[in-house]
């Protein structure tokens, strides 16, 4: 039986939410903390997705994926919630296969890219035990993740970076996104993980795990610089060797630094002070 994780109980939190029948403008309302840490009257799907749009199209052209590009890829999306971005990737892309560790959010997540993307181009995919994808190896053109892998445990974060290479094909490329280390986190980190204690307590923890500031911090569940990523991939040289023009992209107000031979630092522009990207081709 996979492990209890304390930081997935906002995540079913918020997906036993999205089945009570509440539309789809209330489910945005209703679940901000999760999503997008906004609360308010004011929040439609409409907006919610809207802001997917521009993110996937400003991250895929710096990653180098144009719409012309995109529109013969098969993306796998790490982490789809309720299809914020999933629906612009169904737009853009030939197929999307959007994976989750909840299945109600899944089943919104098909309901968004039908009314805001390409239906027929979705599939979905549970990760049931937080840290592998029930897809065949060298299925996929492109694994991308975004706001997802700081969420999990570090085992489980890294677990999903080395499943996100096994299912991208020769030739192929990863986008993952991971939170760094900072110097707040001397306190943020000590608290987080007292947060994630209390939400495993029955009733008091669930009604806790609703509540916005409690989520901003137990959720951050882990950290990892470019050489804890490198570090692990590199236990296994069959992995590392397959990457190929290995990027680890950053914010220009906080610069990461790595021991690892043959990765490029490179900065990129409106990108989170606390996020970095690891962006590699893959060669197998």
């Amino acid at each position: 039986m996979a492990r209890r994780r304390a930081q997935f109980v906002p995540w079913h939190s918020a997906g036993t939410i999205t089945e009570t029948g509440i539309n789809f403008d209330e489910v945005v309302r209703e679940t901000g903390w999760v999503f997008n840490n906004k609360t308010g009257d004011s929040l439609t799907l409409d907006s919610f997705v809207k802001t997917g749009d521009a993110e996937v199209r400003r991250y895929m052209r710096q990653f180098g994926f144009p719409p012309e590009r995109l529109s013969t890829k098969t993306i796998l999306e790490i982490g789809c919630g309720i299809g914020r971005m999933t629906a612009s990737f169904s737009n853009q892309c030939d197929r999307v296969i959007a994976a989750d560790v909840d299945a109600a959010f899944l089943e919104r997540c098909r309901e968004t890219v039908g009314l805001h993307g390409r239906a027929d181009r979705l599939q979905t995919s549970l990760v049931a035990d937080g840290r592998s994808i029930a897809l065949p190896d060298d299925s996929v053109d492109l694994a991308f993740s975004y706001i997802t892998l700081q969420h999990c445990d570090r085992d489980d974060a890294l677990a999903l970076t080395r499943e996100a290479i096994r299912v991208v094909r020769s030739s192929g490329t990863i986008a993952l996104n991971y939170r760094l280390r900072k110097g707040s986190d001397v306190l943020l980190v000590p608290l987080g993980r007292l947060v994630r204690l209390l939400w495993r307590i029955p009733i008091v923890g669930k009604r806790m795990s609703t509540w916005r500031w409690a989520t901003r911090l137990g959720w951050q569940a882990n950290r990892l610089n470019p050489d804890d990523v490198f570090d692990y991939l590199q236990t296994d040289p069959n992995v590392f060797t397959s990457l190929r023009e290995v990027r680890a992209c950053h914010s220009p107000f906080h610069s990461p630094t790595t021991k690892t031979t043959g990765v490029t630092v490179e900065v990129l522009k409106r990108v989170n002070a606390s996020h970095w990207w690891l962006v590699a081709n893959i060669t197998k």
